[in-house]
């Protein structure tokens, strides 16, 4: 398959998803929100900066969900379980044993229900102006509601019209720094999309998701980066997600943009802390050429679940001398857990799983 060239999966129920790859390295699935579409998305403002940035380095999966985009529209399920299992199928068809995961908007919280169903299969999750809650379940913002019945009401009037004050409003609230030519973009985007209705269709879904459940068992390396102006999700969604998982890195931007814009500080920022955070193969040869043969063969063993009497017997030494292996092995790798050590030799693998024996 070609980079950028669209193809299509089918999910659980016949639906067809469509999905495109691009670059190389370790694989990272880029979560779609409402507003994608694959055959616009390196043209479009919001989305051309995430595209470059992770297809240097990185194997990019990129999709359009469900009733959007390329992917087949007019489907008798829509919902949010529905987007979930769309993810799963297409890791399926693509054979994706473990990837990272990035999500922005309701696309984190997609990425956030997968994580937490399917735990094994998730090496890193970024999150960018995501939230576990939709409008409609922040009951300690009692205006948000309200917020989201005027949104609704103004999707289904003025969606996609360049020349109606909806369409200007809709851009600035993304990109309020944004310039002019901006709004063309956005407008151009909400056409190909998705019509009105299936525009209001798919924002009705997102104001009722509700993953704050899911929080609390995710065990992968989190990453959560946030606006501290954002208008579209207010950052304290960003900092409830950080308060929720454990062990998640928390990274405020100065910014108001909730898509940013390639030419500000902030986005440099956010690029940064993403390649430092997410496996790259340079990072991960580095680390694995600091092992010894014999510790190459301890952690082959520890990744197919031995443990260290297992590992003494098949290699024929001590359980003590397993387990100073394995605490060398947490050193070089700079892990603290055997789980992590899994996911470190999996990430080396570019999302393989050791062979069998």
């Amino acid at each position: 398959m070609h980079d950028h060239e669209v193809r299509f999966c089918e999910s659980f129920d016949g639906t067809r998803i469509a999905y495109s790859l691009s670059g190389s390295g370790p694989p990272v699935v880029l979560l779609p929100s409402w507003l994608t579409h694959l055959g616009f998305q390196r043209r479009s403002v919001a989305w051309k900066p995430w595209l470059t940035a992770l297809s240097a380095g990185y194997r990019l999966v990129r999709y359009d969900p469900r009733g959007c985009g390329m992917s087949d529209r007019q489907v008798a399920d829509l919902s949010f379980g529905a987007w979930v299992r769309d993810l799963e199928a297409l890791a399926s068809h693509l054979e994706l044993d473990h990837f990272s995961l990035v999500g922005t908007c309701q696309g984190g919280a997609v990425a956030i229900e997968y994580a937490a169903r399917y735990p094994s299969r998730v090496s890193r999750l970024v999150l960018c102006g995501a939230y576990a809650r939709g409008r409609n379940k922040r009951r300690d913002a009692p205006i948000e509601p309200e917020k989201a019945r005027v949104m609704l009401d103004m999707i289904r009037v003025g969606w996609g019209s360049e020349d109606h004050a909806f369409s200007m409003a809709f851009a600035q609230q993304f990109q309020p720094d944004g310039a002019a030519d901006h709004l063309q973009s956005w407008c151009e985007l909400q056409r190909r999309a998705a019509t009105p209705r299936e525009a209001a269709a798919l924002t009705e879904i997102m104001f009722d998701i509700d993953v704050q459940t899911a929080l609390r068992v995710i065990g992968c390396p989190t990453l959560v980066a946030h606006a501290r102006r954002d208008s579209v999700v207010p950052i304290e969604e960003g900092r409830l997600l950080a308060r929720q998982i454990q062990g998640a890195r928390f990274l405020e931007l100065d910014t108001a943009n909730h898509f940013m814009r390639e030419d500000e500080p902030a986005w440099s920022t956010l690029v940064d802390a993403v390649r430092e955070f997410l496996p790259t193969r340079e990072a991960n040869d580095a680390r694995m050429s600091e092992l010894s043969p014999r510790e190459r063969e301890v952690l082959d063993h520890l990744a197919r679940g031995l443990d260290n009497r297992e590992i003494g017997e098949r290699l024929g030494i001590s359980e003590k001398t397993v387990r100073n292996h394995v605490w060398s092995i947490f050193g070089k790798l700079g892990v603290r857990t055997r789980a992590q050590a899994i996911v470190a030799i999996r990430d080396a693998r570019h999302g393989k799983p050791p062979a069998k024996t």
